[in-house]
């Protein structure tokens, strides 16, 4: 990890057309999918570790929706987030200059990628995604990878029109809402992220799921899984391009270290357990960007 890090921040240190500068503070937006103050406190010690290894001050931001990160970064009030897939192409493709890749999860396992899970409660009587049909289903939010692009598309190519298929389709607003939403019975069925990996009574090893049994918010015992989709290029960390290089060097580096500095705080980042934060390039979501493109008919 070190020395991939250490080839990475050369790069960026000698391609940045920013030298090495001062800044008066340093903005995290993070994305929607649990409510603000879950956020918040997942991410406190990654926001303290940064304040000390930058020495300005470092700010959570927590936007209602994924939009609010997304035009942050656009804008230049965000400096860094980690984003799905989705919300990375969005902006690749409004303007592919703004952010720099760098991270990305690696799961227990070796790998990179997560999966749209399709579930209900388990007194529904639903065990497949064909018994939804007729039935109000959720998705989380138009600019979530695994809330939408990815499930939409693959249930649209298996069933049509979803608002043909299913009595009603509603975007819950995030994953959190959506997984809480079916638990409670408000939608019949719903999709939210997971990695795939251990056990479904756990939530996973990581993902909404992971978190929202972590937080007590659900027992997954009282809900079951119905559909899975392909698997997904996990999301990236990004940066804002215009920082200067050594500010950049510095995040990543710290990001890429955190498992073996703080695991704990690596837990929260990551949404559960995991085997490190990697080098991600553009390459890996070329086809999530060819699928946001013909979403918005571009």
């Amino acid at each position: 990890m070190k020395t991939l890090l250490s080839v990475l921040a050369a790069t960026t240190l000698l391609a940045g057309v920013a030298q090495a500068q001062e800044i008066k503070e340093f903005n995290i937006g993070i994305l929607g999918g649990e409510n603000a103050q879950d956020r918040l406190t997942s991410q406190e010690c990654y926001r303290a570790a940064m304040e000390t290894a930058l020495g300005v001050p470092v700010k959570l931001f927590t936007p209602a929706d994924y939009d609010g990160v997304i035009q942050g970064l656009l804008g230049g009030t965000l400096d860094m987030a980690w984003l799905g897939a989705s919300a990375y192409a969005k902006i690749f493709l409004t303007d592919p200059a703004a952010v720099d890749l760098a991270l990305t999860k690696q799961n227990l396992d070796g790998s990179t990628g997560y999966y749209s899970i399709g579930f209900a409660r388990k007194d529904s009587g639903i065990v497949t995604i064909e018994d939804a049909k007729g039935k109000v289903f959720a998705f989380a939010e138009p600019n979530s990878t695994s809330g939408y692009l990815v499930p939409g598309a693959e249930l649209t190519a298996a069933f049509g029109p979803l608002d043909q298929f299913f009595s009603e389709v509603k975007f819950s607003g995030g994953h959190e809402q959506t997984i809480v939403g079916v638990a409670n019975g408000d939608f019949a069925a719903g999709v939210s992220w997971a990695d795939g990996l251990g056990n479904w009574e756990d939530g996973y090893n990581s993902g909404a799921f992971r978190r929202a049994s972590d937080a007590g918010l659900v027992d997954m015992n009282d809900i079951v899984q119905i559909w899975q989709s392909k698997l997904i290029p996990e999301g990236p960390m990004v940066v804002r391009a215009a920082l200067p290089a050594d500010v950049k060097a510095k995040v990543i580096q710290l990001t890429a270290d955190l498992w073996e500095t703080d695991p704990k705080c690596a837990y929260g980042v990551a949404a559960g357990d995991a085997k490190d934060f990697v080098p991600v390039t553009h390459a890996e979501y070329e086809g999530v960007v060819a699928a946001r493109k013909l979403q918005e008919g571009m």
